[in-house]
C-alpha cells in the first residue's frame, strides 16, 4: 500500500499479493454453522410458532375418519354376445389406461348425485352447506344451491385412487363420523356399478333405436330394387325360373340332347360303316355278338357240324340220318344269315332316325341361339338390378338382425366389474395426524427459521470469515484472534499478570500476526522512524480494538521489546484528562513527559490527551513524525489504538505517519456495511488498510 508522505515507507504483509486472489462473497457456504448460531432465535423463534400453531390445530379440529370400498375393474367385459354394442379391446398396456380413465367416472356428477340421493345426503348440515355458521346467519340456500353445495362437498371429501399395477380401484370418503364415512364410501361404489349398467343400457337403447329408424328406409329401397327387376323383366319378356331364365335353361337342356344325339348319331355310324366293309355282313359286328339269337343259333350250328362229321364216319355219305343232319345244318346256317340281315337293316334305320334326330335338334339349338344373343343384351341390364337388390337385400337383413340383438342386449348387463371389499367404519381419525403435524411442524420450522435467517443474513450481512473481509478490504486477514470470555479485559494493565490473562492460542495467533506485519524485509534498517501499528475498528468493536491493540503491545513486549503504547481512543469518558497524544500532535508537550511506563513491563502507555484546541492536519503530521523519530531511540514498536477512524478525525495524522493500520473485526458480528464505512475512512485519511485481525466469539 502506497502511503499519501513519500517519506514513510509501508510495511507488505507477504500475503498482500495474494489478496486479490479472493472471489467476493456475501455469504459463503462454509460459513452456514456460524449464521446459524448467530441467528438461532429466528430458528427456535419460528419451530415454536409453528409447533404452537399445529398443536392448536390438531387440538382444536374436529377429527375426521375415513373409511375405503375396492372395486374390481376387468378391462376386458364379460361376452354375453357376439356381436356386443360394447365390444372388449384391452389396450396394449394390459387395461391400465382404461381403469384410470375410470377414477374420472367415479367423480363424475352423475355416480355421486346417485350416491347423494340414495344416502339423503342434501339433508345433511356437514354436507350441504347448512351448518351452524349459516343458521345463524339466516342464509337458506334453494334446493338446487343446496344440491350443488352436497356434491362440492362431497367431492372435497372424495378421493378415488388406483395401486401401481393393479386394476383395483380406492374409493375413500372422509367425514365426521367414522359410520357416515363407510356408507358414503359403499353407495358410491354401488352407484359406480348401476351407473356403469345404466350407461351400457342407454347405449344399447339409443343404438337399437337408431336402427329401427333405419330399417323403414331399408324396406323401401329393397321393395323399390324389387320392382324394378320385375319390370324390367316384364318389359323384355325375361321369364324366371330357380334364378335363372327360361329361355337359358331351354339352351341348356336342348345343348345336352344335341350332345346325347351327335354322340349316338356317331356310334351307328361306325357300325354301318363296318357292315358295309364286309359286304353288308354283320357276323363280325358287336350287335352280332351281343345278340342272344346269334349266339342261340351259332352253338346249335358248332352241335350240328360235330354230329354230321360223326355220322358221316361211322354210317356212310347216303344214310338218311347223315341227310337230316346234313339238312338241318343248312337250315341253321340260313336262319343265322337271316338274324344277321335283320341285325344290318336295325342298324341302318337306327343311323338314319339318329341322323335325323340329330339334324331336328341342330336346327332348334340354332334358332334359339339368335334369340338368346338378344336375350343376353337384355341380361346385362338385368344382372345388374338383381345386383344391386341383393346388396339392398343383404343390408336389410343386417338392420333387422342387429335390431333384434340391440334391442335384446337392453337387458344384458356386461359390464365385468364388482366391489371386493366393502367400506367398514375406522377404528382411528385420519385427521388431523397429530404426530405428523408436531413432527411436519419442527422440521418445517427448522427450514422456515434457517430460511429466514439466510434472508436477514443476506439483506443484513456480517463479517463471515477472513476471504470474505480479505475482499472487502483488499488486505490479508492476519490472524483470528479467541474473544476473551472474561469481562474486565479491557482494563488490562501491562505486565505479568496481563500476560497471563491471555491463553496460549491468543499469544501465538498475536505472535505470528507481528511476525508477518514486520517480516518483508521493505523497511530500511537505517530508517529513522519507529516500527509503527495503528489498530482501527468500526465503532461498535471499541472494547474488541481496545482489546487486541494492547494483546500487540503484550505480545511485543513479552518477546523483549519495548513498545510505546498510544490510546488515541475518542471514547475516553475522563472528566480531567491528563495531557496525551493529542497535545503532542499540537506541539504542546513532548512525548517524554507525558509517557509512563507500566509497573513491571517493558510497555509505555500514552494516553489521548487534551482536545480542547484543534490543530492543523499538517502540524499534527510533522509532530507525529518528530514524535516517532524520536521514539526509535527508547522503543522498537509502537502500538495506536487509533479508535474509530470515521468519528476520529484527530488521529489522521497517526494514520499517515503508521506502517501497519490493522482493522479489527468479530466474526458473525460486524455488520459489512462498519467494515465498508472504517475501509472508506481510512481512504479518505490518504491510507489504506494494510491487514486484519478478526475476533472470533465462538472460540
Amino acid at each position: 500500500m502506497q502511503s499519501s508522505l513519500p517519506m514513510v515507507p509501508q510495511q507488505h504483509s507477504p500475503d498482500a499479493a495474494r489478496a486479490g486472489s479472493y472471489a467476493a462473497s456475501t455469504v459463503e457456504l462454509g460459513d452456514l454453522k456460524r449464521i446459524l448460531v448467530r441467528r438461532r432465535f429466528w430458528i427456535f423463534g419460528t419451530v415454536a410458532l409453528l409447533t404452537v400453531v399445529a398443536l392448536l390445530y390438531g387440538l382444536f379440529t374436529p377429527a375426521l375418519y375415513s373409511s375405503a370400498a375396492e372395486i374390481l375393474i376387468d378391462p376386458q367385459d364379460l361376452q354375453v354376445v357376439t356381436n356386443d354394442v360394447n365390444p372388449s379391446r384391452i389396450s396394449p398396456d394390459g387395461g391400465i389406461t382404461q381403469v384410470e380413465s375410470q377414477v374420472s367416472v367415479v367423480q363424475s356428477t352423475g355416480v355421486l348425485m346417485r350416491a347423494i340421493a340414495a344416502t339423503n345426503l342434501t339433508q345433511d348440515p356437514e354436507f350441504n352447506g347448512q351448518g351452524l355458521l349459516s343458521r345463524l346467519l339466516g342464509s337458506a340456500s334453494a334446493e338446487g344451491d343446496r344440491s350443488v353445495q352436497t356434491l362440492d362437498a362431497l367431492r372435497r371429501r372424495l378421493a378415488v385412487k388406483r395401486a401401481d399395477k393393479v386394476l383395483v380401484l380406492d374409493v375413500i370418503v372422509t367425514a365426521k363420523s367414522a359410520d357416515k364415512a363407510a356408507l358414503l364410501a359403499n353407495a358410491i361404489a354401488q352407484a359406480y356399478l348401476v351407473d356403469q349398467a345404466s350407461a351400457r343400457a342407454k347405449m344399447a337403447r339409443d343404438a337399437s333405436e337408431s336402427i329401427t329408424a333405419r330399417l323403414d328406409e331399408q324396406r323401401k329401397r329393397v321393395q323399390q330394387a324389387e320392382n324394378a327387376v320385375e319390370a324390367y323383366k316384364s318389359a323384355n319378356n325375361m321369364v324366371m325360373a330357380a334364378g335363372n331364365l327360361v329361355s337359358d335353361q331351354e339352351l341348356t337342356e336342348i345343348n345336352t340332347q344335341l350332345a346325347a344325339a351327335q354322340s349316338r348319331t356317331a356310334a351307328l355310324k361306325a357300325q354301318v360303316d363296318q357292315m358295309r366293309r364286309q359286304s353288308g355282313t354283320a357276323d363280325a359286328t358287336s350287335e352280332a355278338m351281343r345278340s342272344a339269337v346269334i349266339s342261340s343259333l351259332r352253338a346249335q350250328e358248332a352241335t350240328l357240324v360235330d354230329q354230321v362229321s360223326q355220322l358221316g364216319t361211322e354210317l356212310g355219305p347216303r344214310h338218311p340220318s347223315l341227310i337230316a343232319a346234313q339238312q338241318q345244318l343248312r337250315d341253321t346256317r340260313q336262319l343265322i344269315a337271316r338274324e344277321l340281315g335283320r341285325i344290318a337293316t336295325a342298324t341302318e334305320t337306327d343311323y338314319e332316325r339318329a341322323l335325323a334326330n340329330q339334324q331336328a335338334l341342330e336346327a332348334k339349338v340354332a334358332g334359339m341361339k339368335s334369340k338368346s344373343l338378344d336375350t343376353d343384351q337384355a341380361s346385362v341390364r338385368l344382372r345388374e338390378l338383381q345386383r344391386d337388390l341383393e346388396a339392398l337385400r343383404s343390408v336389410y337383413s343386417n338392420y333387422l338382425q342387429r335390431a333384434q340383438e340391440t334391442r335384446e342386449q337392453i337387458n344384458v348387463d356386461s359390464t365385468n366389474a364388482r366391489i371386493i371389499s366393502n367400506a367398514m367404519p375406522a377404528l382411528k381419525k385420519s385427521w388431523p395426524p397429530l404426530p405428523l403435524l408436531l413432527l411436519g411442524a419442527i422440521f418445517g420450522g427448522l427450514g422456515l427459521g434457517t430460511g429466514l435467517a439466510l434472508i436477514a443474513e443476506y439483506s443484513s450481512p456480517t463479517v463471515l470469515s477472513s476471504a470474505q473481509m480479505q475482499s472487502a478490504i483488499d488486505a490479508p486477514v492476519l490472524g483470528v484472534v479467541p474473544a476473551n470470555s472474561g469481562t474486565g479485559w479491557r482494563w488490562w494493565p501491562f505486565g505479568a499478570s496481563s500476560a497471563a490473562a491471555s491463553s496460549q492460542k491468543t499469544d501465538a495467533v498475536v505472535g505470528l500476526a507481528l511476525r508477518r506485519m514486520f517480516s518483508s524485509g521493505q523497511r530500511p534498517a537505517d530508517w529513522p522512524l519507529v516500527p509503527s501499528i495503528l489498530v482501527t475498528s468500526s465503532p461498535g468493536e471499541g472494547a474488541q480494538r481496545s482489546r487486541v491493540a494492547r494483546l500487540l503491545a503484550n505480545a511485543a513486549a513479552s518477546r523483549g521489546s519495548r513498545v510505546l503504547f498510544i490510546d488515541a481512543n475518542a471514547g475516553g469518558d475522563q472528566k480531567d484528562p491528563q495531557p496525551g497524544i493529542l497535545d503532542v500532535l499540537r506541539g504542546e508537550y513532548a512525548f517524554e513527559a507525558v509517557s509512563h511506563y507500566a509497573a513491571g513491563s517493558n510497555v509505555a502507555v500514552l494516553g489521548r490527551g487534551r482536545s480542547k484546541a484543534v490543530f492543523q492536519e499538517a502540524h499534527g503530521i510533522y509532530f507525529a513524525q518528530q514524535m516517532l523519530a524520536r521514539a526509535s531511540r527508547s522503543f522498537e514498536l509502537v502500538v495506536i489504538d487509533g479508535g474509530a477512524l470515521a468519528d476520529n478525525l484527530n488521529a489522521s495524522p497517526l494514520v499517515a505517519m503508521a506502517d501497519e493500520i490493522v482493522l479489527v473485526a468479530t466474526l458473525n458480528a460486524t455488520p459489512m456495511r462498519d467494515v465498508t464505512t472504517t475501509a472508506q475512512a481510512v481512504s479518505v485519511m490518504g491510507r489504506l488498510p494494510t491487514a486484519a485481525l478478526l475476533v472470533d466469539e465462538a472460540a
